[in-house]
Formats: C-alpha cells, sequence, structure tokens
C-alpha cells in the first residue's frame, strides 16, 4: 500500500480530510525523529503496535588469515568496519496477534 492509499483510507474511515491525516503523519515522523536522532532517547513505542530502538554496533578492527566459510581450507582477510547505528524495530503484542 502506497503512502497515498494509507491517507486516502484512514481519511476516509476516521471522517478527517486528507490533509488533516497528512499532518497528523508527519507530526507522528517528527516524534519519532526526535527519540530516535542522536541525542534523543533512543527508543520509541507506538503502544500495542511497534517498539523502535537505536542499537550502537561497536567498530571492528582489521583481522587477517580468517578461515573463509565458502572456500574451506582458504583463508582471507577481513576489512575494519566503522562503529554504526542500526534502528531495529519490534512487533509488540496487538501486531503479532493481528499476523496470527
Amino acid at each position: 500500500m502506497t503512502k497515498t492509499g494509507i491517507l486516502s483510507e484512514i481519511a476516509t474511515n476516521t471522517g478527517l480530510s486528507r490533509k488533516q491525516v497528512g499532518s497528523v503523519m508527519d507530526e507522528l515522523e517528527s516524534i519519532i525523529d526526535r527519540h530516535i536522532k542522536k541525542r534523543g532517547p533512543g527508543e520509541f513505542s507506538l503502544p500495542g503496535l511497534l517498539k523502535i530502538k537505536t542499537v550502537k554496533k561497536p567498530a571492528q578492527r582489521a583481522r587477517k588469515g580468517v578461515p573463509n566459510p565458502f572456500k574451506p581450507g582458504e583463508t582471507m582477510d577481513v576489512p575494519a568496519k566503522p562503529a554504526s547505528v542500526r534502528v531495529k524495530v519490534t512487533p509488540l503484542k496487538k501486531l503479532k496477534e493481528m499476523a496470527q
């Protein structure tokens, strides 16, 4: 479903205009942005549906002579990876029940 389809369906089901529903969605987006950006708490929960968290992955150093999992008996070099921040979305109970 596209964003336009979602906005139209919510507007017809609630009796609000598409413009009002669009502004609600934009505000929800800005709230999520404030919660998961660098100086925010790093967690946002949409009650009953989902939880969005940021997970900090530490940097990995380069390694040499690591066994190659795809070619047994050979070794390979693994390059270094910088630290990063990942976004993890976890479904909550009500969303899991909807899928069943």
